[in-house]
């Protein structure tokens, strides 16, 4: 919706309006052409998204109310997105979601998910915003109805559990670089804890193994997802005896950081060096140039978790696998073919 109010000159919730035809809203009949000229110019098919998307059969049982516990939901967008992911999947099939914060706290979240139940929910998506294995809380087990993970999973398969494919990620968005001649290709990493930074340096790995490329250490520097991160693993990268001619950063706000080191220094994106970027954050579309970077799924991961209640998981029938979900590239503006 933003790069289609971009091109329409509008904002991005009169695209929103327009496209999803929602009632009560007063739009001139040049501006609705308007924004559907674009989204045809774009690519989508008119005249609306929601019926690009079949609606999703609930399973026999489903009242229309639908839990949604979340450990941490306003520090970041991921949690949000998938929210709505698992929204627009809801209301295709007429049902309504009602979303907790947990903290994962061991007193309160039991208590959240309790409050849930009393509510009459059909079903719980349990979501943690680290992607990561778990160790399910014993309430889970417990409950009567279908429980769904999304960006977690437990060692016993127990529930069905959706992710990111972050290796396929990394390898993907390396692999791109690969493909534009670069062979010195730097990665500024997140915190190393997390599962996440590591599936994507694996995903790096793989691609520069895949290509012949041997991996040099000093090309990797870690950093904690921030922007001023960046700029300093930036820095320290372009310090080297022979630098590098394409940085992989593994989140858009490393690469925030990243640009800035990159014209402080004289550089140009990407006649001197190439960036690239993860997450597709709504930045990534307004930088100078604009950011090539993966997108998390976490849209299509809320739609996945509702989905699964087609044909409901059973309470504590065993296991399931983890569905990992693709993290596509966006080819923007920051890559260019190494020189020479």
């Amino acid at each position: 919706m933003t790069d289609i109010a971009r091109a329409a000159g509008c904002s991005q919730a009169t695209v929103s309006f327009v496209l999803n035809n929602s009632p009560g809203i007063r739009l001139s009949q040049q501006t609705r052409d308007r924004v559907i000229e674009a989204a045809k110019a774009l690519g989508y098919s008119p005249p609306v998204f929601s019926a690009l998307r079949p609606p999703v059969t609930p399973f026999e049982g489903l009242d229309g109310v639908i839990g949604f516990a979340v450990d941490q939901l306003a520090t970041s967008p991921e949690a949000v997105v998938a929210i709505e992911g698992a929204r627009q999947a809801s209301w295709n099939a007429g049902n309504v979601l009602l979303v907790a914060q947990t903290m994962g706290d061991s007193v309160m979240e039991p208590r959240a998910i309790q409050a849930l139940t009393r509510r009459g929910i059909s079903a719980l998506i349990y979501m943690t915003i680290f992607t990561r294995e778990i160790t399910a809380p014993d309430f889970l087990y417990s409950l009567d109805i279908p429980v769904i993970l999304l960006n977690c999973y437990t060692a016993d398969y127990a529930f069905p559990a959706v992710v990111p494919s972050e290796i396929a990620g990394g390898q993907s968005a390396t692999r791109h670089l690969i493909a534009h001649g670069h062979r010195r290709i730097a990665t500024i990493t997140g915190e190393p804890w997390m599962q996440a930074a590591q599936d994507r340096l694996k995903g790096y790995r793989r691609a520069l193994a895949t290509a012949d490329i041997p991996f040099d250490p000093e090309l990797v520097v870690e950093g904690d997802w921030s922007a001023s991160a960046g700029y300093a693993a930036t820095v320290k990268l372009l310090a080297l005896k022979e630098r590098p001619t394409a940085i992989f950063c593994q989140n858009d706000r490393t690469a925030i950081g990243c640009y800035e080191a990159l014209k402080e220094a004289g550089l140009h994106i990407p006649q001197d060096i190439s960036v690239v970027g993860y997450d597709d954050e709504e930045i990534a579309r307004h930088l100078f140039p604009p950011l090539t970077t993966s997108i998390l799924p976490h849209l299509a991961m809320g739609q996945w978790a509702i989905e699964q209640l087609e044909t409901p998981p059973t309470p504590g029938r065993g296991r399931y696998p983890i569905t990992k979900l693709e993290c596509p590239l966006v080819e923007r503006e920051s890559v260019a073919d190494v020189k020479g």
